[in-house]
């Protein structure tokens, strides 16, 4: 050892070099920890023993002198290091320990029987299980019985946790300058919050997340929508071209586009449509949703008749003359007439089941629907109603077909509708996906908790493992920017999703406005949300832009 100590010297600049990369191995092995979690916990053990070694033995014992403030900043790092670790762990093990415990399988029941069905299976698409943490949990929201209100509760109990936290710290603050300027803070922090609440909102109701697929392993059974809309509808956000691919996504054989009042638009479609099909695309049929004394789907529409404005009797003759079945939709949506009513009138059955957003019928409505239609040889089927907008697919009819895909155009038409006007509810099967226990609005306050509790419930393997490994990402991101001179605050943070989403807003708000020259006669949707979303985007982006510019560029925290 030379006289100055550089020998000694030099072993210390290689400790820290070596705990450098032993630090960076450690950050590896917690994105990899659930597969190699003991050597994730050796490595731990292996690095806090390897600084003591070379920080106290060589600076220690051998009298070398080496900068006290380096050692804190080593000894600071290895304990944030470990309670990163810890808390990772522990989120994973509560994960798994409610996934396994409370497990609740996700599977295809026959809303009838409400038995599993067997032959129907759900594929998670790629998209959801990589980003599970995030689309999974949304998805979850989204395929809620009431959306809309539990997802308004979201927001009630995010602004009493903040005003809360408000109350607590508020009251820390030693002085009445720190105080006002905390409260200033929070004013920002709330219109954050609640900006980013509703750009969430307009995400989950009328963005097409990426939802588990259906798969028909049968060979006679074939899935149909018997009611479906487009914004040839008053109430569509979607076009017809969009309307089948997206049942083709989520499992289709056919569908009927059932819009309001009016179906010479889907005429031309489905003829341009008809007999062209690519090898997995669904068929489309013509149908109407007639707004009589209560909603109606003529299904089957061969030719172009009006109806707004005429009664059911004539509506349903002139639909019978065209060779038409006729259902009832959400008869409960009002009752403005008796079951007995439509029963005399000549309908085929009545929807038994609706999963439109915030349309579900309450058990009560379900088995009077249900008794009626047994005991008067009425057929049941499903509404999926879907509009371009709301609840992810969770229904399916499924109909006793053979030789489906050998029959022509006019041969599968017939059989749909020829099992609607025979009744035959052993060859129809209204399927529904089943990913949580019913229940109604009455407990709606705590049905964000519970809807939180129920998703981590339903996670299968690769959901629980895309967990994993998002948990220790952000694990090894927060272990890598404990030794980083930049710091981010949450408003910092918050600020910058604010500016991404006022400007998802606006994206969708002049997306809307672009396409209302193609349908201004028909849907009200497009100018009414397109200048809601502009309204609420612009606002926003100014604010969340200029609070993102002097909190992260200009560094001004009174601000």
């Amino acid at each position: 050892m030379d006289a100055d100590g550089s020998f000694v010297g030099g072993l210390w600049l290689d400790a820290l070099e070596q705990y450098r990369w032993l630090r960076y191995a450690n950050n590896l092995c917690f994105i990899g920890s659930s597969c190699g979690f003991g050597l994730c916990v050796g490595i731990q053990k292996e690095w806090k023993q390897f600084i003591r070694c070379y920080s106290y033995a060589y600076a220690g014992r051998l009298g070398l002198e080496v900068d006290s403030g380096e050692l804190k900043l080593i000894e600071k790092l290895m304990l944030m290091n470990k309670k990163i670790f810890a808390i990772s762990v522990f989120l994973m093990a509560i994960l798994a320990f409610i996934a396994t415990v409370f497990h609740y399988p996700v599977h295809i029941q026959n809303a009838l029987t409400r038995q599993p069905e067997a032959g129907f299976i759900l594929e998670p698409s790629f998209w959801r299980i990589a980003f599970e943490p995030f689309l999974g949990l949304l998805l979850y929201f989204n395929r809620a019985f009431y959306a809309i209100g539990e997802f308004t509760m979201v927001l009630v109990w995010s602004l009493a946790i903040f005003f809360i936290y408000s109350l607590i710290f508020y009251f820390r603050k030693d002085s009445t300058v720190l105080k006002n300027r905390f409260l200033l803070n929070q004013l920002f922090n709330l219109v954050l919050l609640v900006g980013i609440w509703f750009s969430l909102f307009v995400l989950i109701i009328f963005i097409d997340l990426p939802n588990d697929r259906m798969v028909n392993k049968t060979s006679d059974w074939v899935l149909v929508t018997t009611h479906s809309h487009t914004e040839f509808s008053h109430d569509g956000l979607i076009s017809e071209e969009g309307l089948l691919k997206w049942h083709q996504r989520n499992g289709f054989d056919a569908f009927f586009i059932t819009d309001h009042s009016n179906h010479g638009a889907t005429l031309k479609f489905v003829n341009a449509c008809k007999g062209k099909e690519q090898e997995g695309e669904p068929v489309v049929f013509c149908g109407e949703e007639f707004s009589g004394s209560n909603h109606m789907s003529l299904l089957g529409l061969k030719s172009d008749f009006i109806t707004r404005g005429q009664p059911d009797s004539a509506v349903i003759a002139l639909a019978r003359a065209d060779g038409a079945a006729i259902l009832v939709n959400h008869w409960f949506d009002g009752e403005r007439k008796t079951l007995e009513h439509y029963q005399n009138l000549g309908v085929d059955g009545f929807e038994i089941e609706n999963t439109a957003t915030d349309k579900r019928y309450n058990r009560e409505v379900y088995q009077r629907i249900r008794t009626f239609c047994e005991s008067n040889h009425l057929i049941m089927n499903g509404g999926l109603d879907f509009h371009g907008y709301g609840s992810a697919c969770t229904l399916w009819n499924a109909f006793n077909i053979p030789e489906w895909k050998s029959l022509s155009y006019d041969e599968k038409l017939d059989a749909i509708t020829r099992i609607i006007k025979a009744r035959d509810q052993s060859k129809l099967k209204v399927l529904l996906l089943n990913d949580r226990s019913y229940y109604d609005k009455k407990a709606l306050f705590f049905s964000p908790l519970k809807t939180l509790f129920n998703y981590f419930r339903t996670l299968g393997f690769f959901q629980v493992l895309s967990w994993v490994c998002w948990i220790f990402l952000f694990a090894f991101l927060k272990s890598l920017s404990a030794k980083s001179t930049k710091k981010y605050s949450c408003q910092q943070v918050a600020a910058s999703f604010g500016v991404l989403a006022s400007l998802f807003l606006i994206s969708l708000g002049l997306v809307y406005f672009g396409r209302i020259q193609h349908v201004a006669e028909f849907t009200k949707m497009y100018p009414e949300y397109g200048r809601l979303l502009l309204l609420a985007g612009f606002p926003f982006l100014v604010f969340s832009g200029t609070l993102a510019y002097f909190k992260i560029f200009k560094r001004y925290d009174n601000f």
